[in-house]
């Protein structure tokens, strides 16, 4: 029955179109309501079944359980347009002003189960959204278009849908009684795209019949996490993960779009941190994540000079010119009494996007740097907790011109919330 029960909602998660978050880029800031709630934090402190999408060796001191979490997640995004509009043959002008996205709303489940085979050896699943990308700009008159044309880039509504989720099998062994633990977590990718309103790039492309506007296309792949973790002095205990670039098929309906004919391959991490339980009842962690998203082409290519080498899709073509991403993250929980467990904390890295890169990344303004977290969790009887965590990413703006029209200026600017809650039950 527990089985069919991962399956089931495993299957909702890949289905359901509502794994948007762009925090640390589009990587999340965190994983389940407890390291959500703590900054991030999560390489040398795991505390329920979501543990193995941060460090699968955690999930040896995990318990038998299940946890099944839903967030509220909710970005707001603008840009605005300044300046003269450079005119000139080639020039790619915007119109002036403010935009907001809509779609300001999204739903994220979280599910995971461990269980003991004996007292060195656990197996579970983890099935999680490790992120997204979504933007909604409206269809408005631009009077910088020529006849018919409307929008950001002068071809109607115009955004893009990133989704990505991911089921984690895991397997941890701990040694040395329980002092050592190696874990490991094979990682099956989904991921989905669409883009609306790029036709007007279709010069610039080595595609322009698979560039925008063709629907919904589904990608594939495979990648695996491991880790390990080790006390090494008296209640204080490192941690350590390593996750592999994750390869997937490429982007068929997007080829024209994304560097390497639509690969959009996703990158390799790195975590590690410590945990130290000052007492009884307070525990102090801090991790070290570290995302390589320049080693993705259509990720990582900058604009220039690339778009006036190879056209969008192809080889060393123009990506999103980001950045890699380092990521330092602190939490703190107290533990009040047997029922009520109290959680916060903060995380800060400096976003990908640089300042030449605006234009493209109207599309994908992940451009947040602070978390501030803070949550609870409930014991309701022995076996069954109620937790919530909540997030606040303050507004972050990012400036610079428009590569194609140097006079006018692009601001890309965001904040984020959300609600999160779980229901945990031990078995």
């Amino acid at each position: 029955m527990k089985y069919k029960l991962v399956k089931a909602l495993s299957t909702v998660l890949m289905l359901s179109p509502m794994v948007a978050q762009a925090t640390n880029g589009y990587f999340a800031h965190g994983y389940g309501v407890r390291n959500k709630s703590m900054g991030g934090v999560g390489a040398a402190l795991s505390q329920d079944a979501i543990a193995a999408a941060v460090n699968p060796a955690g999930m040896a001191f995990v318990d038998n359980r299940l946890d099944l979490e839903l967030e509220m997640f909710s970005p707001h995004r603008e840009y605005t347009v300044s300046g003269t509009p450079t005119l000139a043959p080639g020039a790619f002008p915007l119109e002036n002003g403010t935009r907001e996205s809509g779609d300001d709303y999204f739903i994220v489940p979280t599910i995971g189960w461990n269980h003991r085979l004996d007292d060195t050896q656990t197996v579970g699943i983890t099935v999680y959204g490790n992120g997204g990308m979504n933007t909604t700009y409206s269809n408005f008159a631009n009077s910088l278009c020529p006849p018919g044309g409307s929008g950001t880039f002068c071809a109607g509504k115009t955004g893009i849908d990133l989704m990505q989720a991911f089921i984690a099998p895991s397997y941890a062994k701990s040694f040395f009684n329980q002092k050592f633990s190696l874990g490991i977590a094979p990682i099956f990718a989904l991921q989905s795209f669409k883009a609306k309103g790029l036709n007007s790039f279709a010069p610039f492309s080595s595609d322009g019949g698979n560039l925008s506007n063709t629907g919904r296309d589904y990608s594939y792949g495979a990648g695996v996490r491991v880790g390990a973790q080790a006390e090494v002095l008296p209640n204080v205990k490192l941690g350590f993960s390593y996750k592999s670039r994750i390869f997937m098929s490429p982007f068929s309906y997007y080829q024209g779009l994304f560097a390497q004919q639509g690969d959009f391959d996703i990158p390799e991490s790195f975590n590690g941190g410590i945990a130290w339980e000052v007492n009884d009842s307070l525990t102090t962690a801090f991790d070290v994540e570290h995302i390589n998203y320049s080693s993705v082409e259509s990720v990582g290519n900058p604009m220039l000079p690339n778009l006036q080498k190879a056209k969008l899709g192809g080889n060393n073509a123009a990506g999103f010119g980001w950045q890699d991403m380092t990521i330092y993250k602190f939490g703190v929980q107290w533990k009040q009494n047997q029922d009520w467990t109290w959680r916060g904390g903060f995380s800060y890295g400096k976003q990908p996007i640089q300042s030449s890169e605006t234009l493209f990344n109207i599309l994908a303004p992940g451009v947040q740097e602070w978390h501030i977290t803070a949550g609870f969790s409930h014991e309701l009887t022995k076996k069954d907790e109620l937790s919530l965590g909540l997030m606040y990413s303050p507004t972050k703006t990012v400036s610079g011109a428009n590569p194609l029209s140097p006079t006018q200026s692009i601001d890309l600017q965001m904040y984020q919330v959300s609600v999160q809650a779980a229901w945990s039950h031990r078995f």
